[in-house]
């Protein structure tokens, strides 16, 4: 791809985003505040024993998306390890118990982290009844807390936040449903396959003669990208010509992991009332973007070299799709990040290390940067001496603890399972010994990886580390357990102390947070938190490595 035609694929992509934010925004917000059901929702409510019209208080909520994320666990767990007695399993075994345990937990919490080859794992049965499920109900979960945060902006002295089984339903039939089935549909006419075949001969390069399964690619494609989740039908994921046939699928592939991220801020804008607000929080996730696009491709461009990524894509190709990849929490790679360059393959980790929020997981990525948002206006407060308010909504103690919370939780998380992989001495002695291929500064930037992509829920790996061992399959599935579920308890606490709030009246001297002034704070305060978390450990990996 040359430099030219990339350009003008960028500037594709700003189009594209641009036409659909507006309608597919405005859309999204008429789904949560709307008091229609469908006659199938309904039906659904009913089954399942809810009063759509009932509200839920925080607590409520949370007790909600913890059951409901809990029995999706058990049922993944489930369905792998009884594998071999179902229908359409292509003859695999049971999936091992460590194996499943991390996996169950992996797509349930949106990230779907893989330590396994899927096209030599999994059967159809595991692949659609559990794992295709999850990438719906799991991006449905993520968009049902971001939601739940706005109202908690939006409404005053309520007390409670919505109803999350109303939410969920909607959220996956009325919005990743119907998108799902369209992004498909272009995916198989753009060479994607779509079926039941069970496995297939295929004659590779060399000549040879390769088996390799079936599927139902497409949709699965489709979905884990619209989600934001990532886990691929192929080892190779969207590097696989069955997954991601060709240059200008690619780039479809790029559209549909921003679509609903970057349309969600003109929901939380007119949500509140003040779509101003929205465009604010759009501005601050495409400077985020661009800038770290433009550092990627700059690092990789440096170092010419082209192992790890798909002549069909190039350099260029490979560097947006995987920017885009770990900014959201996507985690579907087009090339080998353990093949980029120090510096580049560090850009990736600190995409995540952000708090990918640029414009980051459907959902997540809102309710992240709106947390941000919170600590950026609490810190002007302190510069100018006054209580801080955002959107007519005060400050309190308790309000800016539980937003130091939510953004303590994930570094926690990743810093203490990386410091355990090599302070432990049984524990380092079987990492170095069975998972690290590359030893040295790049096998503890492999470990750094592993850890920092369960624990932010993207799933995108390096792919020189094995992963496939006890200690990888428990601690990284505790992480991505502990970094998917710690956060929305923060959130929805969050939520519902602004709901039980009454709105402050703007005065003179309260921070214009729809200002550009106000997008440089808020891109100044996610960079510095990272920065004052992470510098330490990315000085003992990428950042040596890229000075060697």
């Amino acid at each position: 791809m040359t430099a030219w035609l990339f350009v003008a694929q960028l500037a594709t992509l700003a189009l594209v985003l641009a036409v659909a934010h507006r309608p597919l925004g405005d859309y999204m917000a008429r789904v949560f505040t709307t008091g229609r059901d469908l006659k199938g929702e309904r039906g659904l409510y009913r089954l399942i024993g809810v009063d759509p019209a009932s509200e839920q208080s925080w607590p409520a909520y949370l007790r909600g998306v913890l059951a409901f994320s809990v029995v999706g666990i058990l049922i993944v767990y489930g369905l792998q390890r009884l594998q071999e007695v179902l229908p359409y399993s292509l003859g695999f075994p049971a999936v091992p118990e460590g194996l499943a345990f991390n996996t169950a937990i992996s797509f349930v919490t949106n990230t779907n982290w893989q330590s396994y080859s899927p096209d030599a794992t999994l059967g159809y049965a595991v692949q659609v009844a559990g794992l295709a499920v999850q990438n719906f109900v799991s991006a449905a979960v993520g968009i049902a807390v971001a939601v739940a945060l706005v109202r908690g902006f939006a409404r005053a002295t309520r007390g409670t936040i919505g109803n999350f089984w109303v939410d969920l339903v909607r959220a996956a039939v009325r919005i990743l449903l119907p998108l799902s089935v369209l992004a498909a549909i272009v995916l198989i006419a753009g060479g994607a396959i779509q079926n039941f075949a069970g496995f297939q001969d295929v004659t590779t390069l060399t000549g040879a003669t390769q088996s390799i399964p079936g599927g139902p690619v497409a949709s699965q494609e489709a979905i884990k990208l619209l989600g934001t989740n990532g886990g691929g039908f192929f080892n190779a994921n969207s590097a696989h010509p069955f997954e991601n046939p060709a240059a200008w699928t690619n780039f479809v592939e790029v559209v549909l992991m921003l679509l609903i991220p970057f349309s969600l801020p003109r929901t939380f804008g007119t949500m509140v009332g003040d779509r101003r607000q929205g465009y604010a929080v759009l501005a601050t996730m495409g400077v985020l973007f661009v800038g770290s696009l433009a550092a990627m491709t700059a690092f990789e461009l440096s170092s010419g070299s082209l192992e790890g990524k798909e002549s069909a894509f190039g350099i260029l190709g490979s560097t947006l799709f995987d920017t885009t990849s770990t900014v959201t929490s996507t985690g579907a790679m087009n090339s080998m990040l353990d093949s980029y360059s120090p510096l580049g393959g560090g850009m990736a980790l600190l995409n995540m290390m952000i708090g990918e929020v640029a414009p980051g997981g459907v959902g997540a990525g809102l309710y992240g940067v709106l947390v941000i948002a919170i600590v950026a206006v609490f810190l002007a407060g302190l510069m100018v001496g006054r209580t801080p308010e955002y959107l007519g909504k005060k400050l309190r103690p308790r309000e800016i603890k539980l937003a130091s919370l939510y953004i303590l939780a994930t570094p926690t998380l990743v810093l203490v399972g990386t410091g355990l992989s090599f302070a432990v001495p049984a524990i380092r002695a079987d990492v170095e010994k069975t998972s690290i291929f590359n030893p040295g500064l790049h096998g503890f930037t492999e470990v750094l990886y592993a850890f920092t992509s369960a624990a932010n829920n993207n799933g995108s790996a390096f792919a020189g580390l094995t992963a496939n061992t006890p200690w990888f399959n428990t601690a990284l599935g505790v992480a991505m357990f502990l970094g998917r579920f710690l956060p929305i308890v923060f959130v929805l606490a969050l939520a519902g102390s602004f709901a039980g709030q009454q709105k402050v009246p703007a005065t003179a001297g309260t921070l214009p947070t729809h200002r550009p002034q106000f997008v440089g704070l808020l891109v100044g305060t996610i960079i510095l938190v990272s920065a004052l978390t992470y510098f330490p450990v990315l000085a003992l990996g990428p950042l040596a490595e890229g000075l060697q």
